[in-house]
C-alpha cells in the first residue's frame, strides 16, 4: 500500500485487445464462450480423474492438478475483462491489480511446474517401466505437487513485491486485458531497468529451470525409445507423450510470446494479443488436447456421463 500512496494511483485502465465500441458485443460474447469452455473441459477432466478408479495414476493424479491450475489461471484474467466490457467500464482498482498479479503469476508457475513433473512421470514410465510404481510412489507424487505449490507461491510474491515498489504517474493504462507485470513496467514513470532485469532473472531462473528439466527428460526419453527394436513398440512409447509434448509447445511458445513482444514498448497490441493466447487459449486447449488423444479420458467421461444420465 505504501507504493499507492508514493504514486497517488488508486485505479488502472485495461485497454484490451481493441476500443472500438462495435466490437464489444463480439468480445464478450467470444471470451465468455471461450471461458465457459476452459471451465467445463478442465472440470470434466477434474470430474472423470476423481470419479474413475482406473485414472488413479500418477499421470492422470498431475494433469487433475495441472486442470485445477488452467481453471484458476483462466479465471484471473478472463471474468474482469468480461465485466469491463459489459459495463464499459475499463477501470481496475489498485488492489485488484496486484491481486491479478500474484495469482496470474502463481498458476502460470504452478502450470510450468506441473509440466515438468509430468516428464518427469514419462521420463520413470517409458525408461524404467519395472520400476514405475516403486518410484512413482504416492508420497512421491504428493511431495512433488506441494513442492511445486511452494516454488510458484514464492514466484508470485516475488513478482507481487517487485510491481507494487513501482511509482506511476498519469499515464496508467495497460494495454493488455489484465494487469501484466511487463506491461506495468512499461507504464511506470520511475527508473525500472532493476526491476526489468529482476523480472527477467526471475523468468530465467522460474521458468528456465522446467524447461531444462522438461528438456532433460524428452532428451533420456528419445534416447530410450531409439534403441526399441520394433517400430510399433517405438510409436507405442511415444504415443504416450505426444499430448504433454503439445501442452509443452503450446505453453512455452506462447509465454515467450508475451515476454519478447513486451520488451519493445512500441508493440503494444502484440503483446496484447500474445498474452490473450498465454492466458485464455492455452488453458482452453489442454483439454481437448488431452482428452481428444487419450483413450482412458475418454472412456472415464463416456462412463461419467452414462452414469448422470
Amino acid at each position: 500500500m505504501e507504493s499507492q500512496n508514493l504514486t497517488g494511483v488508486s485505479e488502472f485502465f485495461l485497454l484490451g485487445l481493441s476500443e472500438d465500441p462495435e466490437l464489444q458485443p463480439l468480445l464478450f460474447e467470444l471470451f465468455l464462450s471461450i471461458y465457459l469452455i476452459t471451465v467445463c473441459g478442465n472440470l470434466l477432466i477434474i470430474l472423470a480423474v476423481s470419479s474413475d478408479p482406473r485414472l488413479h495414476t500418477p499421470m492422470y493424479f498431475f494433469l487433475f492438478h495441472l486442470s485445477l491450475a488452467d481453471t484458476g489461471f483462466i479465471s484471473t484474467t478472463v471474468p474482469k475483462m468480461l465485466v469491463n466490457t459489459h459495463t464499459h467500464n475499463k477501470s481496475i482498482a489498485y488492489e485488484a491489480c496486484l491481486i491479478q498479479v500474484s495469482f496470474s503469476y502463481l498458476f502460470a508457475c504452478l502450470d510450468s511446474m506441473f509440466l515438468t513433473v509430468m516428464a518427469y512421470d514419462r521420463l520413470v514410465a517409458i525408461c524404467h517401466p519395472l520400476h514405475y510404481t516403486i518410484i512413482m510412489n504416492p508420497q512421491l507424487c504428493g511431495l512433488l505437487v506441494f513442492i511445486s505449490f511452494l516454488v510458484s507461491l514464492l514466484d508470485s510474491q516475488l513478482h507481487l513485491s517487485m510491481v507494487s515498489q513501482l511509482t506511476f504517474c498519469s499515464d496508467v493504462e495497460v494495454p493488455s486485458i489484465f494487469c501484466d507485470p511487463p506491461q506495468l513496467l512499461n507504464i511506470a514513470c520511475s527508473d525500472t531497468s532493476t526491476y526489468t532485469i529482476l523480472m527477467y532473472f526471475f523468468g530465467a531462473i522460474f521458468g528456465g529451470i522446467p524447461v531444462s528439466g522438461i528438456l532433460f527428460s524428452y532428451i533420456r526419453i528419445i534416447s530410450s525409445i531409439l534403441r526399441v527394436s520394433s517400430s510399433g513398440g517405438r510409436y507405442k512409447a511415444f504415443s504416450t507423450c505426444i499430448s504433454h509434448l503439445s501442452v509443452v509447445c503450446l505453453f512455452y511458445g506462447t509465454a515467450l510470446g508475451v515476454y519478447f513482444s513486451s520488451t519493445v514498448k512500441s508493440s503494444s497490441k502484440k503483446g496484447a494479443v500474445a498474452s490473450v493466447i498465454y492466458t485464455v487459449v492455452t488453458p482452453m486447449l489442454n483439454p481437448f488436447i488431452y482428452s481428444l488423444r487419450n483413450r482412458d479420458i475418454k472412456r472415464a467421461l463416456w462412463r461419467l456421463l452414462r452414469r448422470k444420465t
